[in-house]
């Protein structure tokens, strides 16, 4: 599988599968500590709000990152995910004390799991890949109906502004043969969807969501990933904690790969 044939694939649930086999999730957020900086800031966030007992359900969980984190820290996890790639990869990873209910399924359609069941809903991959905006508030009204009165939900961007610079990291032509309008710096979504702070906003307050943090939960950390990858332990910790310092400035919101919105209802 390639990306021309990938584009060729009309059906998008069919599309987001195969583009797992393309792109390595396994690794993703652990191959390196440049690469951990995403999951630690999106941990330390969900943790503000578990309680003891905690449910938690993980829409397009990937190949278990994060299911696998907070199923071992003892909380009841429901894991959803589409693709077979990440399906598989998640399985590997299971060992016979892992308490994670684990079902190949779509995040347009959580009919499976009851009203008000969840204290946690992370939906950390689904906005990735939904070309239509009225599927993306579909799925956020999905995850809504399952989320507790009191719950807290998270909600994962691919941020359009700073892919040039990571990008052009590795192809000096990125500014001329890039694929994205040359006039208004959008990028093409594909493989992916990408949004811009202002727009994965704005879906969010048409989807009825109370935004109560907006997070670059990455920040440059793929674009000096050589150096933090050759950080001591000691001053990796004094990054993390500038990092954190800096990751819910307004200012520098856009200056990421990835965002993290926490919201509830």
């Amino acid at each position: 599988m390639d990306f021309y044939q990938l584009a060729q694939i009309k059906n998008e649930s069919e599309r987001v599968n195969k583009t797992y086999d393309i792109f390595n999730e396994n690794i993703r957020l652990s191959r390196s500590k440049a690469a951990r900086v995403e999951f630690l800031t999106t941990v330390s966030y969900i943790e503000r709000y578990l309680k003891n007992g905690a449910k938690i359900l993980d829409i397009g969980a990937g190949a278990g990152e994060y299911s696998l984190y907070f199923a071992r820290k003892g909380y009841e996890v429901f894991s959803l995910e589409l693709a077979d790639a990440n399906i598989s990869a998640f399985r590997q990873k299971l060992l016979p004390d892992d308490k994670i209910d684990l079902v190949q399924g779509n995040a347009l359609d959580l009919s499976r799991y009851e009203d008000k069941s969840f204290d946690v809903v992370l939906m950390l991959g689904p906005l990735y890949h939904l070309q239509s905006e009225n599927d993306r508030i579909k799925c956020i009204s999905q995850a809504k109906r399952v989320l507790k009165d009191d719950g807290k939900i998270f909600f994962a961007f691919i941020s359009n502004d700073f892919v040039f610079l990571t990008e052009f990291m590795y192809d000096k032509d990125y500014f001329s043969t890039g694929d994205y309008d040359k006039q208004s710096f959008k990028l093409n979504d594909f493989p992916f969807v990408f949004h811009t702070v202002e727009s994965a906003r704005d879906l969010l307050l048409k989807a009825d969501v109370k935004i109560i943090h907006e997070i670059a939960s990455d920040g440059a950390s793929e674009l000096i990933a050589e150096r933090i990858n050759e950080l001591s332990d000691a001053d990796y910790e004094q990054y993390l904690k500038y990092h954190f310092y800096i990751c819910e400035k307004p200012e520098l919101l856009g200056m990421t790969n990835h965002l993290l919105f926490v919201g509830e209802f």
